[in-house]
């Protein structure tokens, strides 16, 4: 099932994201929120944004693969992030997903600063939503 990524006129130009991605049919498959714990239930990178955001987009790829899709089908995510910096957050958040999601054809996206998640060593959270034919 073919997804379509549009950007209309009349609506900026996104980067890093699509503005809107269209889906027929197919299987939906929504993923909990992700947080930077390891399969032993340990928070990985304590008090370190990238370190916590690679480790959330691995939770996120082993989700993905138990339902047998890939970064390719996520249609929507939501990132959470605690005390949202723009100027310092923006860019380890790009650089990490860079790395897991499509430049070409990224997911409708967003991203939301919060005050706090469920444990205090946490310091983002990203959920998504996938598509498979």
């Amino acid at each position: 099932m073919p997804l379509e990524h549009l950007n209309p006129p009349g609506l900026s130009s996104p980067t890093g994201y699509t503005h809107v991605v269209a889906a027929t049919g197919g299987r939906n498959i929504y993923i909990s929120g992700q947080v930077a714990l390891n399969e032993r239930g340990e928070v990985v990178g304590e008090g370190d944004l990238e370190a916590q955001l690679r480790q959330v987009y691995e939770n996120l790829k082993t989700a993905l693969a138990a339902a047998g899709a890939t970064f390719a089908d996520v249609v929507k995510q939501t990132t959470y992030v605690v005390n949202f910096d723009a100027a310092r957050d923006r860019p380890v958040i790009g650089r990490v997903r860079s790395q897991y999601l499509s430049a070409a054809n990224p997911p409708a996206s967003t991203l939301v600063g919060v005050q706090a998640l469920a444990n205090p060593a946490l310091l983002v959270e990203v959920e998504a939503v996938a598509v498979l034919e």
